[in-house]
């Protein structure tokens, strides 16, 4: 089983451009969080009827992705993910109402089971933006966001509540806010953290 780095932060701050970039590398597989591919984002964006199966399927999606990637040759490498899911998504929108409290606990339950499955990764990448540059991340996507730019500070939260329970020694920190989307000073970062020299 390989090892496995999450890339997590607030909506905008540049996940799934850090991904990318280290994906070039040609160092790491690499799992994406497929948006538009997902048969429920679309129509919880429309409708918040559709807020549980959403979250449902993007539990089963990351948990299925983490499989995959723990099974190459090469260090997983997963844009979001589960824990990222359920800590900060999932609580985002219980506090926007968007789930109920019974829907939030069986979100609860799923991602409790699913992760007594499954190791949790050996890094967590947290990034980190100002809220200018994420806002204006934000509205230059071309793809369909559930969280908005106003959330950042509340996500943010949520975030720094969840990796205070994580090992001080799984979770490197990094401030993205100057780097453009190549992030070559943070890529450089990451190439040098013993995860990958191990």
């Amino acid at each position: 089983m390989n090892k496995l780095i999450t890339i997590v932060g607030a909506s905008g701050v540049g996940k799934t451009a850090f991904v990318r970039a280290l994906a070039k590398t040609g160092k790491f597989a690499t799992a994406y969080e497929q948006h538009d591919e997902r048969p429920f984002q679309a129509l919880f964006k429309a409708d918040r009827r559709y807020a549980l199966a959403n979250q449902v399927d993007f539990f089963l999606l990351r948990a299925e992705q983490e499989k995959e990637l723990r099974a190459s040759s090469l260090i997983g490498l997963i844009d979001g993910g589960l824990d990222l899911d359920f800590h900060c998504f999932t609580r985002l929108f219980r506090q926007r109402n968007l789930l109920t409290d019974p829907e939030h606990d069986l979100c609860r339950r799923v991602y409790h089971l699913i992760r007594e499955t499954l190791p949790p990764p050996e890094l967590i990448v947290r990034l980190n933006a100002d809220e200018a540059t994420v806002a204006d991340r934000l509205s230059a996507r071309e793809r369909i966001n559930i969280a908005e730019a106003a959330d950042t500070a509340l996500f943010n939260s949520f975030l720094d509540d969840w990796l205070a329970s994580a090992p001080n020694d799984r979770v490197l920190r990094l401030d993205v806010s100057n780097e453009d989307l190549n992030f070559s000073q943070s890529v450089d970062k990451i190439l040098k953290h013993r995860i990958i020299e191990c």
